[in-house]
């Protein structure tokens, strides 16, 4: 009932949650796209239209702008419709761990505990594929009992509160807010001037939200509890705010754990915008996932987007993919979230998307481009690992990824933004007349248009821990819902102009975790 409190996901194998967020052995150091410096506490462990396109694998190697090397797996779908235009299929490179070109910058103190077995990461890092094996048995011998599978009653990601985190672009600013009580809790500068934060992305447990700054290139890692912050001056205490009108000066605020300046290729539309988390791997010793990470997209110099993995827990960029020739309108990836399968997905605005193969070593992508009518703009993924998209202006559209197909859904034509998926439905905000529109996700059929009491710019849309929606309009203001008593919206005040697109309380993120 979604009355009802939170229900707690309590883990059986009672593992500490501070260790969800631990990565194994890292001095804090380390280098990605360029060079990052970081320091790291203690031990880390229906349908109106369709089209199909066949998927080919091709081996490619070249050099990125940036002068490094680079060699990886492209695939290219080339959809071609019966009813749509589409453009031309494109190539892609991957640039894993380059340790040369533009540099990236990290600053932050992480907090960390020693305990616990460590967990287990493949992958390609600074070309040098790595495997370092993670501790808790090994279940083709014996190893741990059922309950601490994925989904089978061990933790999730144990989350005792649940936020909404809401930037407000015109003043450099995200706001906590408590769901449960519709409370702002505290403000916090995500930059001095001109910031412009707009896309936010919660981890699977709750603890820490990532920014990102369209005009500075900057993104940046707040945590949600005193626990997790640093007391970085010394003085005995946590210096944080402690109310909506309580805000510290950037970089004074102890809860902000780390922040990136990426290279991008100048300010506002080149990013970074898109942006989701990882839960990290399963550990079966602690049975908890660790060692999460989070991706990031931007535009660098030469039209190239740039897909960047982030550790979580020290800001490091681990890894960088580069897609030469972005099709995007000029502007960084526009959206992200991830499917079943842990793998990224970015979104750009009237134009391409693509997935991060991070299944494969070495990690590939693969870029597909949708029909002209897709006028992609809001993005999501729903539980089934199909991406939706929000057209502006044009219909809602889901990609299915088996068959490869593209089906619009008939009566949503509007510039429709943020997208939001779950169980049952999809979420839209629209404008045009502002509004929300209802999809039912399985027959792929619209519901509803719901028109709030109040409604300036239907913006970000996101699913709380309770699974109530939050419709964020960019007038300063957002609304709460029950998806089955829409009409009983419930209005909140948060001042500031937001421009937010993501997944802004981990929502998406649990919706794709095994269950």
């Amino acid at each position: 009932m979604f009355g009802m409190a939170l229900q707690l996901r309590r883990s059986l194998c009672a593992a500490p949650l501070g260790l969800l967020l631990l990565s194994c052995g890292s001095d804090g150091t380390g280098t990605g796209d360029g060079t990052a410096s970081g320091t790291g506490i203690g031990s880390t462990s229906g349908a109106t239209s369709s089209s199909t396109g066949p998927t080919t694998g091709v081996s490619v190697s070249g050099t990125d702008p940036s002068g490094a090397s680079e060699s990886n797996g492209t695939t290219m779908i080339p959809p071609t419709s019966t009813t749509e235009a589409t453009t031309s299929p494109v190539t892609t490179t991957g640039e894993p761990g380059s340790s040369t070109g533009e540099p990236s910058t990290t600053s932050g103190v992480v907090p960390g505990s020693s305990s616990g077995e460590p967990g287990s990461t493949t992958g390609v890092i600074d070309g040098t594929t790595t495997t370092t094996t993670g501790g808790g048995g090994d279940s083709t011998t014996g190893g741990p009992p059922p309950v601490c599978e994925p989904g089978m009653g061990g933790g999730m990601g144990i989350i005792d509160k649940s936020f909404i985190w809401i930037a407000s672009a015109d003043i450099n600013e995200i706001s906590k807010v408590d769901t449960l009580t519709m409370t702002e809790l505290a403000r916090y500068k995500t930059g001095s001037i001109s910031e412009s934060p707009s896309r936010t992305a919660v981890s699977a447990d709750g603890r820490f939200v990532v920014v990102n700054g369209r005009n500075s290139g900057r993104s940046t890692m707040f945590a949600a509890n005193l626990a997790d912050c640093v007391d970085t001056n010394k003085n005995g205490q946590i210096d944080t705010s402690q109310n909506k009108a309580n805000i510290l000066a950037f970089g004074a605020d102890e809860c902000m754990v780390w922040q990136i300046t990426h290279p991008t290729a100048g300010a506002g539309s080149p990013g970074p915008r898109g942006v989701t988390w990882t839960p990290g791997e399963w550990d079966y010793g602690l049975c908890k996932y660790v060692n999460p990470k989070v991706w990031v997209g931007y535009l660098a110099p030469g039209n190239t987007a740039k897909f960047a993995k982030i550790d979580g827990a020290t800001g490091i960029v681990e890894e960088t993919m580069s897609a030469p020739n972005w099709i995007g309108s000029g502007f960084a990836p526009y959206g992200a979230a991830l499917d079943p399968q842990f793998r990224p997905w970015f979104s750009s605005l009237r134009g391409e998307f693509v997935r991060v193969n991070t299944d494969e070593v070495p990690t590939t992508l693969t870029r597909i481009t949708p029909p002209g009518t897709v006028q992609s703009y809001g993005f999501t993924i729903d539980e089934d690992g199909n991406p939706w998209f929000g057209g502006c202006s044009g219909p809602v559209t889901v990609y299915d990824q088996k068959n490869a197909t593209f089906t619009s859904i008939a009566g949503t034509g509007a510039c429709h933004r943020g997208v939001t998926a779950d169980a049952k439905f999809v979420w839209v905000a629209s404008n045009g007349p502002c509004g929300l529109v209802q999809v039912d996700r399985e027959s792929r059929t619209l519901i509803a248009k719901h028109v709030p009491a109040q409604c300036s710019t239907a913006i970000g849309l996101s699913i709380d821990l309770e699974k109530y929606v939050w419709l964020v309009d960019q007038g300063g203001f957002a609304w709460k819902f029950a998806p089955d008593n829409v009409k009983a919206m419930q209005k909140i005040l948060i001042s500031g102009s937001h421009y937010v697109y993501s997944d802004m309380t981990g929502g998406q993120l649990q919706s794709i975790l095994p269950q």
